[in-house]
């Protein structure tokens, strides 16, 4: 089926992953059409089509990206620099993969959380490779998508602190060690473990199990779960 897609309107998503020592951000590289050396990092993201919502077009890159459905999504903030596709660097692809290179275009960003373990990213209409990326490890990124990901960090880190979001990012069973460390990677700050655990347990973050850890060399510890 042909879609009519918006030349002025898109959707870039930053979506996090967290491996239990550090939060990263999933992004995709790709060619600036028949320039074998002009290899391009960005954020996963696409033109919305006339007949669908934003919402329905930041699900519509998960999907194709991460072949995932019912994925956390917050919208977090729209970018429409007048220059923000204009830059030396990114006019090639935009001549490549666009029909209208020219034309100036609005994002509206997303964030999103998914298990690292649980996805194999795939190549899709929009990425050659996809991969992940440290946030403290972010390559020079196409259009403003460094600007995007920066914001959504800080975003998200708000949102964590009040909201208690993120939490997706974690496995259905864990440790207090494995959940001090997410909070640490989120905030970017290293929080005291006596009182870390005092807080949580105080305010009923988690519920224990009657389990342990298993095949781990040191002394097997306590796994939790999210109290729902």
């Amino acid at each position: 089926m042909n879609h009519t897609v918006n030349p002025h309107v898109s959707v870039d998503c930053v979506i996090f992953g967290f491996d239990n020592e550090r939060l990263n951000v999933l992004l995709i590289e790709r060619s600036a059409g028949n320039i074998p050396v002009a290899v391009q990092y960005a954020l996963p993201g696409d033109l919305v089509w006339e007949e669908e919502s934003l919402d329905d077009a930041a699900s519509r890159v998960l999907k194709e990206l991460t072949n995932l459905e019912g994925i956390y999504l917050k919208q977090f903030k729209a970018f429409g620099n007048p220059n923000r596709v204009n830059d030396f660097k990114d006019l090639d692809w935009l001549q490549s993969y666009r029909q209208q290179p020219q034309a100036r275009v609005i994002t509206v960003g997303y964030y999103a959380f998914i298990r690292m373990d649980e996805l194999q990213p795939e190549a899709s209409s929009f990425a050659e490779k996809v991969f992940w990326r440290d946030i403290h490890e972010i390559p020079l990124l196409g259009f403003d998508h460094n600007e995007i990901v920066d914001e959504a960090i800080e975003v998200l880190r708000n949102d964590f602190d009040s909201n208690k979001v993120g939490f997706e990012l974690l496995p259905d069973k864990f440790t207090l060690s494995q959940l001090q460390t997410l909070y640490e990677s989120i905030l970017d700050r290293k929080l005291d473990k006596r009182n870390f655990r005092k807080k949580v347990l105080k305010e009923s973050i988690v519920v224990p199990l009657d389990e342990k850890q298993k095949g781990v060399l040191h002394k097997p510890a306590q796994l939790f779960e999210l109290n729902q």
